[in-house]
């Protein structure tokens, strides 16, 4: 996300708190509660570089949070206590705290801040990562970028050519390449993330070794009530991409292999990327039908009663948005009404274009129609 739009975003959300609006609306736009999204936690600030510091956040933010969510009157409950309040009229908002991946950051430092509250959260684990063979692209990409001046890399059947040499120009590739390659077949985008290393004389075969929890520290973890351990697919790829057998096998497999390396059942499971592009209502028809009590996404809303249990938002708790205000703001639920009835005017606007006819439609829809627009 660009800094301006960053920028932007922080501001809409500080004057929904400060202004007492995101607290008015709250009972109305709330749901039924909200299951936030985490990745990284770690203490040390982020490098000048660092493209997926939106992943990370600090012990003391993750305190905060909790501090936060607490003090608005919500109960923190377990994926098992949520996909029960689901259905049924509780008495107070619930949330729930979910962490993807496996870093071993996760068990370092987050579940210490867990323990001294007694409080329960979950980490949702991709198989090969815990075998240590996974695919950490997104990191693979970052660290080669930091490593070179400058690059050559074929995007769309074009070879293009960054350079590297400063902080801004470093950043300005990353994006253009991830976002690029966000676009495309993720067997391309990985194959071109690996090319992108060799070139830049960066080894990442160590890298999910050095960051995920193997299965012996996955199974110590486990054996805390206070942890649930969900499965992320095998390879942690996008399941919308995949034909339906291989979807299925993708998370039937996870399941699988978690319960039989943690000796427990496994009912929890969250899709990787999570966007509407990479998991969508044949995915979360898969998941239901393997049994699964919950399936999360990365879609941005609150939980509502309409939710199916295996297709669940969550809100996301990133290194971009650090202060309490933010934490408040998102989790009343206001944001993502407000966003959805922007997609549904826009959608109206679209359908009386349409029905104008393709000539007028044309004319007066190109700016709409532009590519490019961002979400939030």
């Amino acid at each position: 996300m660009r800094r301006s739009t960053i920028a932007l975003t922080r501001t809409a959300l500080s004057a929904l708190h400060y202004s007492g609006l995101g607290a008015l609306l709250a009972p109305l736009a709330r749901g039924k509660g909200v299951i936030f999204t985490l990745h990284n936690v770690r203490p040390e600030p982020p490098e000048p570089f660092a493209p997926n510091r939106i992943l990370k956040v600090t012990p003391e933010f993750l305190e905060t949070a909790i501090e936060s969510v607490r003090g608005a009157g919500y109960d923190i409950v377990s994926l098992d206590e949520a996909a029960r309040r689901m259905s049924v009229a509780a008495p107070a908002p619930f949330a729930c705290f979910t962490f993807d991946d496996g870093y071993r950051d996760n068990r370092d430092y987050a579940y210490p801040v867990f323990k001294r509250h007694g409080l329960p959260f979950a980490i949702y684990v991709p198989t090969v990562y815990a075998d240590g063979e996974g695919d950490l692209w997104w990191f693979v990409l970052e660290q080669a970028i930091r490593k070179a001046d400058q690059l050559r890399v074929v995007l769309g059947g074009v070879e293009r050519r960054f350079e590297t040499r400063t902080t801004e120009q470093k950043d300005a590739a990353f994006d253009a390449i991830y976002w690029t390659l966000r676009a495309g077949p993720e067997i391309e985008l990985r194959a071109t993330v690996r090319k992108i290393a060799d070139a830049a004389g960066y080894d990442p075969s160590r890298l999910c070794r050095d960051l995920i929890m193997d299965w012996d520290e996955l199974r110590a973890l486990a054996a805390d009530p206070l942890v649930t351990i969900g499965a992320h697919t095998r390879r942690h790829f996008a399941v919308a991409q995949l034909s339906e057998d291989e979807a299925r096998a993708e998370i039937a497999e996870s399941v699988a292999r978690i319960e039989r390396e943690l000796g427990r059942p496994c009912r929890h499971f969250s899709f990787p990327y999570g966007d509407a592009g990479s998991a969508g209502p044949r995915d979360f028809a898969i998941a239901r039908s393997l049994g699964l009590a919950t399936a999360v996404t990365t879609q941005k809303d609150v939980l509502r009663a309409r939710n199916a249990l295996t297709g669940l938002p969550r809100i996301s708790l990133n290194g971009d948005y650090q202060e309490a205000r933010y934490v408040r703001a998102m989790m009343t639920g206001v944001p993502s009404l407000a966003l959805d009835t922007v997609k549904a005017s826009l959608a109206r606007v679209r359908g009386l274009r349409g029905a104008r006819g393709p000539e007028k439609a044309v004319a007066s829809g190109a700016a709409a129609t532009r590519p490019g627009a961002a979400s939030i």
